[in-house]
């Protein structure tokens, strides 16, 4: 060993060779990482929250949706703008009234299951979550689509004349089988309307159709006024913001992450699931690498035994020299290599030792597959036995 230490043996590489080769192999993975980092800061830079005058019928900004109400004005279905869920329960049961719900992240569940006792249609714009189940059961929300403009590919009437929209980003939804669903993306459409309880229930997946910025885009002022404006007057209700750390707790956490937090998460599990398919383990030709040191074999078959005997695995000892014993005879025999492990092949592989050999079947087979020995001493017989046997079968 000394000797063999003592030899041209390659140099172990220090820990500045190593930390260096380490970095050359995974700096590929942080550069792409560090990029979608920067990437989603971005996009959470550039998405903004909504305004707080976003669909306010009261609010001139591009958010707003004044204009929306002055043109229902004007054509004979007046707008009452509401910031409470109680008032405007209470006038939504008049006669023809439609109840126009935006913002319904600052509704709390009391005021949700309020508003789905009153009658009358309902337009609900970026429902929540909980107030689709509150008031449109069975429309579940399925995922965001950024496809700009959309064909109405339905039959509902209020689609069919307003033609092509412009949405910008929407949400989609899953329908259920009874309701109708318009302005599809793939498979799950923008629009849903469904009849619960006698009444009628649209679905609109997003607010910007409505807005005083894209109003005039597209077929947006058609859908807008077939949608709002299909009874005899309108309720907006665009609740209050809560009071400061009141909270209305009626967002789920879907609801409270973010976007771009969401499709940073989506980017990144993506970019884990394409850096493990980089750097997995790829079978191909062995490669000999040169060794820090060199070992003499009998050290490893001494440092091995000396584990055996530490832990008292006579068992799995002497499984493996009675493996290794029929590796080596097995070719002698002429026999098929793989018999060797083979338990359908061991009493054949008894007999052919037994015939080479002269010895008894019943001594080779409680040697080559018999239990294991007791103590050491049975170890080291069983040792004997199987070179005795070896030297055996080699002789001409």
């Amino acid at each position: 060993m000394t000797a063999a230490l003592s030899g041209a043996a390659p140099a172990v590489p220090g820990p500045r060779q190593t930390a260096a080769r380490r970095w050359r192999s995974a700096r590929g993975v942080v550069v792409v990482l560090l990029a979608l980092v920067a990437l989603a800061v971005a996009i959470a830079l550039l998405e903004s929250a909504p305004e707080p005058q976003y669909l306010d019928p009261e609010s001139p900004s591009r958010g707003g949706t004044r204009a929306l109400a002055q043109i229902l004005a004007r054509r004979g279905v007046p707008v009452r703008t509401v910031r409470d869920a109680e008032d405007a329960a209470k006038a939504a049961r008049r006669p023809g009234a439609v109840l126009v719900i935006v913002r319904s992240e600052r509704l709390t569940p009391e005021e949700l299951r309020l508003l789905a006792d009153t009658p009358g249609d309902v337009l609900l714009v970026e429902p929540t979550r909980p107030a689709l189940q509150a008031l449109a059961p069975g429309v579940h929300r399925a995922t965001t689509d950024f496809e700009d403009v959309a064909e109405p590919g339905c039959g509902l009437d209020a689609a069919v004349r307003a033609g092509r929209v412009h949405f910008g980003t929407s949400e989609v939804y899953q329908s259920p089988p009874d309701g109708i669903g318009c302005y599809v993306s793939g498979e799950l459409p923008r629009l849903v309307r469904v009849r619960v309880g006698g009444r009628t229930v649209t679905v609109l997946g997003s607010g910007a159709p409505l807005t005083n910025g894209l109003l005039d885009q597209e077929g947006n002022a058609a859908l807008a006024m077939n949608l709002a404006g299909a009874g005899d007057s309108v309720v907006w209700l665009i609740p209050d913001l809560p009071e400061p750390g009141g909270g209305s707790g009626a967002r789920s956490w879907q609801d409270l992450v973010p976007h771009g937090v969401r499709l940073f998460l989506v980017e990144l599990g993506a970019a884990l699931l394409l850096a493990a398919l980089w750097r997995m383990r790829r079978m191909g030709p062995v490669v000999a690498e040169p060794l820090p040191v060199v070992v003499r074999s009998a050290e490893t078959v001494e440092g091995r035994s000396r584990l055996y005997r530490a832990h008292r695995a006579r068992d799995r000892a002497a499984d493996a020299l009675r493996s290794g014993a029929r590796e080596r005879l097995v070719p002698l025999l002429g026999l098929p290599r793989g018999a060797a492990q083979d338990p359908a092949m061991a009493q054949e592989i008894v007999s052919a030792v037994a015939r080479r050999t002269g010895w008894d079947e019943q001594a080779v087979g409680s040697a080559l597959y018999g239990p294991p020995p007791a103590d050491d001493a049975g170890l080291v017989a069983l040792t004997d036995v199987l070179d005795d046997l070896e030297r055996q079968v080699r002789r001409p």
